[in-house]
């Protein structure tokens, strides 16, 4: 019996040894897969940090180049204000010189001011026959914007006049670009039938946006 004994406990020792050794491999490798995981995401916080202060850079740049030029440009506009075929163009005694330019390319498409400057200053002097001003259907996505306003107007008089009509759109300070003109003689009456277009540009936006990082 004493030999099967020591079998026994010798049996028993291995087992017990066996399962501690289990249970430290099965610890070992917790804590070392704990660590991997810990490892990781360390590493993928220093890679989005990295990211982040890339587009902090990008934006620290940007701010920089336009305080620059924000002096550049202020430059030009008092260049501007002192120019005398501006100051000579101006609507207004008491509007800046720089208006001129924003008068000639306005932000809105505004038909009715545009109809409005036809008959009052631009188609004086001769009989004004019929004006249509066509509305634009403003439209949200910046790829199919209009920034064009087609008019067409029908004017009558003598060759002189015009004449005198093509030189106001001419010198008109809103740019004008005439698509067709078509002239049928009325006994000693001329008539002027004129297709063209105005221009307008929408007004751009600044402003400071936030940007996720993924």
């Amino acid at each position: 019996m004493q030999p099967k004994a020591v079998a026994i406990r010798k049996r028993t020792q291995i087992l017990k040894a066996n399962r501690t050794m289990f249970i430290w491999v099965a610890c070992a490798s917790a804590l070392i897969g704990f660590a991997l995981v810990v490892c990781i995401f360390l590493v993928q916080m220093l890679l989005y940090n990295e990211r982040v202060l890339a587009e902090k850079d990008k934006t620290v740049s940007v701010l920089k180049a336009n305080n620059l030029n924000v002096v550049e440009l202020q430059n030009q506009v008092r260049a501007l204000d002192a120019n005398q075929a501006l100051i000579d163009a101006k609507a207004r005694p008491e509007d800046r010189a720089i208006q001129v330019i924003l008068d000639a390319l306005p932000s809105e498409a505004n038909s009715l001011a545009l109809g409005a400057s036809l008959q009052n200053k631009l188609l004086i002097g001769v009989t004004l026959s019929s004006l249509q001003v066509d509305s634009v259907v403003k439209s949200s996505t910046s790829s199919t914007k209009k920034t064009e306003i087609l008019f067409r107007f029908s004017v009558s008089g003598n060759e002189a006049v015009l004449k005198q009509t093509l030189n106001n759109l001419e010198r008109s300070i809103r740019t004008i670009e005439i698509i067709s003109i078509k002239v049928e003689s009325q006994g000693a009456a001329r008539v002027m039938t004129v297709q063209a277009k105005a221009f307008y540009e929408p007004a751009r936006v600044v402003e400071l946006k936030d940007k996720v990082v993924k």
